[in-house]
């Protein structure tokens, strides 16, 4: 059950017909795994955090830099040097000391990746490198777990989700294949702030959307976001039957 404090923090969200108390039952028995604490998993697990989802894994092996505060809100000054999931918690504790919170402060392997896909109801992919999130696709598709995956590199953005659970969804590999070993990082490339803090918002606002169940999650649509001239596109996705990754899972 809600507590009276939780009932009162999370009052305005309890309004929503769409979440109501039900819904916040639902997320507070929730397990979300957040893979990368950076610019987009920063925004995410603010909100994620703030909304009550009951266990929050954050996966990062990364340390805190002073060229990430441009972006990585979740991080201060003081926390540079320190382990991006420490200062994570730091700051997610004292916004909502309600929740659970896990810690993968190492990189994640083929065993252990699986492992913390197994033990949450939905992943967000928040990470910066194709290999990571190749990685994390392949195994939301083999324990059956929705992935909420979102990207964001100088003014350009998209988002999109893949629900292995729908027999009609794509994958990641259905949509991006094996990818391009030339692809450019944001310290590489740059990127705005305020964008990458867009994406992590519409990922979190996915993520909450899946857990209670309401709305239309994006399962076989790509958002596409031009921050320059400040417009979005939608494109279709379909799976691909012959896909190497979840083409068999639905066979």
């Amino acid at each position: 059950m809600l507590n009276d404090q939780e009932l009162l923090r999370y009052s305005r969200q309890i309004l929503l017909q769409h979440v109501d108390i039900d819904g916040q039952l639902r997320l507070k028995q929730s397990r979300a795994l957040i893979v990368g604490l950076g610019g987009l998993g920063a925004p995410v697990a603010l909100y994620l955090a703030a909304a009550g989802v009951g266990e929050l894994h954050l996966a990062d092996f990364d340390t805190v830099d002073l060229t990430n505060l441009q972006r990585q809100i979740i991080h201060d000054t003081d926390s540079v040097g320190m382990s991006k999931v420490d200062s994570a918690i730091r700051r997610l504790s004292a916004i909502n000391p309600e929740i659970q919170l896990v810690a993968h402060r190492t990189a994640l392997d083929v065993d252990s990746l699986a492992a913390a896909v197994a033990a949450v109801d939905l992943v967000l992919d928040c990470c910066d490198n194709f290999a990571t999130r190749e990685a994390v696709n392949a195994a939301c598709v083999a324990a059956g777990k929705p992935l909420v995956s979102g990207a964001a590199i100088r003014l350009e953005g998209q988002l999109s989700v893949f629900d292995p659970r729908r027999a009609e969804s794509p994958c990641y590999h259905c949509l991006y294949g094996h990818g391009s070993e030339a692809e450019l990082t944001c310290s590489e490339a740059g990127v705005v702030g305020p964008l990458v803090g867009l994406v992590g918002s519409l990922q979190a606002l996915e993520a909450l959307k899946l857990l209670v169940g309401f709305g239309e999650p994006l399962v076989g649509r790509l958002l596409l976001i031009d921050a320059l001239g400040t417009r979005f596109r939608e494109l279709r996705v379909k799976r691909d039957p012959g896909c190497s990754v979840c083409g068999a899972k639905h066979a």
